[in-house]
């Protein structure tokens, strides 16, 4: 009795020794390999890059230097001016700021620069700084680290880049005493009068056409000069900040792809 009551009674159910496993089901397997290599999006993420903490002395120091290198660059354009190079980085070292330690310190080292240039150019020209290039530094770094596309960051910042030179102009006919915009006004007529001209030679046109130019067309056509360029500038401004940012290993969104073959080509 004993010995019947401690022997354990074989299962029908389960495997024997000698007798074959069968297979296991191969929706089964995909099933359980699905639910081990699940990952949320938030711990993806943070795995595959681990954020930096946005405060401390390593945040303040960096944040600091690439303020005051905002502030070289805009120092030495001023006065020694190597012509548009320089006007092209002048928003990148918010924009970088604001990619690896927020939006916090970018918003520091914006306005640790306007600081810093008031104190050795003067609060005006601090002000040209910081519009637009200081706000264009946070809205390029705030759009590229949400991997916005490039028609999109630069739609925003040629509006803004726009904004930033009427409210530039606006200034400095208060700091010379003299309406800038008259002086837009003059070479946009000169560019309608020259198209015009061109035309007529051509045959395109009368020769009375010359003449007929009015006020509202010039004005468009001035507004229509300074959106071209704004654009054209942050064009060349994303192209410089993606071939910077990737070689000091910071990720902005990718060109588009007719951009990409013309530059391998």
């Amino acid at each position: 009795m004993a010995e019947s009551a401690s022997d354990p009674t074989p299962d029908s159910a389960s495997p024997r020794w000698n007798e074959a496993v069968p297979p296991p089901d191969p929706d089964e397997l995909e099933a359980v390999e699905a639910y081990l290599e699940y990952r949320p999006s938030s711990v993806a993420d943070a795995d595959a890059r681990p954020r930096r903490p946005t405060v401390g002395p390593v945040a303040m120091v960096e944040t600091a230097f690439l303020a005051s290198a905002a502030s070289l660059l805009w120092l030495v354009n001023a006065y020694f001016p190597p012509g548009p190079l320089l006007r092209i980085v002048f928003p990148f070292p918010v924009a970088l700021v604001y990619l690896r330690w927020g939006s916090r310190a970018a918003w520091m080292g914006a306005l640790v620069s306007t600081l810093l240039l008031a104190v050795l150019m003067g609060p005006p020209r601090s002000l040209l700084y910081l519009m637009p290039y200081g706000l264009l530094g946070v809205q390029l770094g705030w759009l590229w680290g949400r991997g916005a596309s490039w028609y999109i960051s630069i739609t925003i910042g040629t509006l803004l880049s726009a904004l930033g030179f009427f409210v530039r102009l606006w200034l400095l006919s208060l700091m010379l005493g003299e309406d800038l915009w008259v002086y837009l006004i003059n070479q946009a007529t000169q560019i309608i009068n020259w198209v015009l001209s061109r035309l007529v030679s051509f045959g395109l046109l009368e020769l009375g056409s010359l003449s007929q130019s009015n006020t509202t067309l010039v004005q468009i056509v001035a507004l229509i000069i300074v959106i071209v360029s704004s654009l054209v500038y942050l064009f060349t401004v994303h192209l410089a900040s993606w071939l910077l940012l990737e070689r000091l290993g910071e990720k902005m969104p990718s060109p588009p792809d007719w951009v990409q073959q013309l530059l391998e080509s």
